[in-house]
C-alpha cells in the first residue's frame, strides 16, 4: 500500500517543482525579478576576512580541589576543539588558544563570554575571569622568533602549573 497524497507521483519518481511565494508589503528586499545571474552587491566591510586571534584566558577564584579543575578544563577543551593548552593550580587556571573573528573586538568579546557559557555545561570552578591578551598571529609568531612571550603551547592539552 502506498502512502502519499492522491495524485502525487511515487517518491524519486519525478522532479518537483519549486513556486515561489510573494513578500509582503513591508519586504525591502532586492526587487522581485532578482535571477541567479545577477551578482549580489558586497560593500567593501563585507569583504573583510577574518583572522586568527591567539588568546590567553586568566581566571582567579577560591580554592577548588585540584581534580575538578582538571575536570573541568578537559571537558572545556572537548567542548571547545580549538583549546590549545590549559594550565592550573587549585585557585587559579590559564586557558590558551586560537580563536577566528573579523577584529579584535570580535576575537575579545567571545573569549570574555568562555568562561562563563561553558562553567555549567563543562563544571568550571565559579571562578572570574582576571586577565585577556588577545593577539593576531603575525603578533604571535614575532614574540616568538624574537623569544618574547609565552612558547607555543606544547605539549597540548591540561596541565598543572
Amino acid at each position: 500500500m502506498r502512502r502519499a497524497r492522491p495524485g502525487a507521483p511515487p517518491r524519486g519518481t519525478g522532479s518537483r517543482a519549486l513556486t515561489s511565494v510573494g513578500a509582503g508589503t513591508d519586504f525591502h528586499g532586492p526587487p522581485a525579478d532578482h535571477t541567479p545571474e545577477q551578482k549580489p552587491v558586497v560593500t567593501e566591510e563585507e569583504r573583510v576576512k577574518s583572522k586568527l586571534w591567539h588568546i590567553t584566558l586568566s581566571v582567579s577564584g577560591s580554592e577548588t580541589p585540584l581534580k575538578e579543575v582538571r575536570r573541568g578544563l578537559e571537558q572545556l577543551a572537548h567542548d571547545h576543539p580549538f583549546l590549545l593548552t590549559s594550565r592550573y593550580a587549585n585557585d587559579h587556571a590559564e586557558v590558551r588558544y586560537w580563536e577566528e573573528a573579523r577584529d579584535l573586538h570580535d576575537a575579545a568579546a567571545v573569549a570574555l563570554r568562555l568562561w562563563g557559557e561553558h562553567r555549567s555545561s563543562a563544571g568550571l570552578p565559579p571562578w572570574e575571569i582576571v586577565g585577556l591578551e588577545v593577539i593576531d598571529r603575525e603578533t604571535y609568531h614575532q614574540r616568538i622568533a624574537e623569544g618574547y612571550g609565552p612558547p607555543p603551547a606544547a605539549p597540548v592539552g591540561v596541565h598543572p602549573y
